[in-house]
């Protein structure tokens, strides 16, 4: 099954559109409480430059850390916020809300060209679940969707899943297809030998993977 991408996006979708996309901009913060490795956030900009490009407004959604479905200063994703900044060259705006009237607001109001960060989306009770009416709020924030969070995408939650069934057309960012790419040529036709290395923190919760 070919994965439709935002290559496959015509002009009419994006000229002067909000472009919805999810990141995956869980990264570590220092001892001083700035982005200590933005590795993740450098990955996502190929695909909010190429947006920027084409003349979409691009509103980005991630989560941070793991708070328990409520605000939590301490997993704000306002330092990421700031290193952003820093990494794109037009303007980066950070709302410290993700859902409601004044998030609705504040992405059509947001200039073409111009980015806006909205709070984590860890925040929100419904997330984890996949909670329908917060998939159907979340999709009021944009007028095409962006799964960019390769990290994230396993999880069925409503900023990664949810959200694409009422935000249309949903289609796969350019770090997505990257991925994607890579993984399919791995498993449908490795070049031989190969060494396969697994890693992550939680590795008991890895699946056993066998490669013929």
């Amino acid at each position: 099954m070919t994965t439709r991408t935002i290559r496959d996006l015509s002009a009419a979708d994006l000229d002067g559109k909000r472009a919805l996309v999810r990141v995956d901009f869980n990264v570590p913060l220092d001892d001083m409480g700035a982005v200590g490795d933005d590795t993740r956030i450098t990955a996502a900009l190929p695909t909010i430059t190429s947006l920027l490009d084409r003349g979409a407004k691009v509103v980005l959604l991630a989560h941070f850390g793991r708070p328990k479905g409520a605000p939590d200063a301490k997993y704000s994703l306002a330092p990421v916020a700031e290193r952003l900044k820093q990494l794109l060259p037009g303007p980066v705006h950070f709302l410290g809300e993700t859902i409601g009237a004044a998030a609705v607001a504040a992405t059509h109001a947001l200039p073409i060209g111009d980015v806006l960060l909205l709070e984590n989306t860890r925040f929100l009770a419904g997330e984890e679940k996949n909670d329908d009416a917060l998939s159907r709020q979340l999709a009021l924030l944009g007028d095409v969707f962006v799964n960019d969070a390769f990290g994230a995408a396993h999880r069925a939650h409503a900023s990664t899943a949810g959200v694409a069934t009422y935000c249309r057309p949903a289609v796969a960012g350019l770090l997505m297809e990257r991925e994607l790419a890579y993984l399919g040529g791995a498993l449908a036709a490795p070049e031989r030998p190969f060494v396969a290395i697994l890693g992550g923190r939680r590795i008991s919760k890895k699946k056993t993977v066998a490669i013929d």
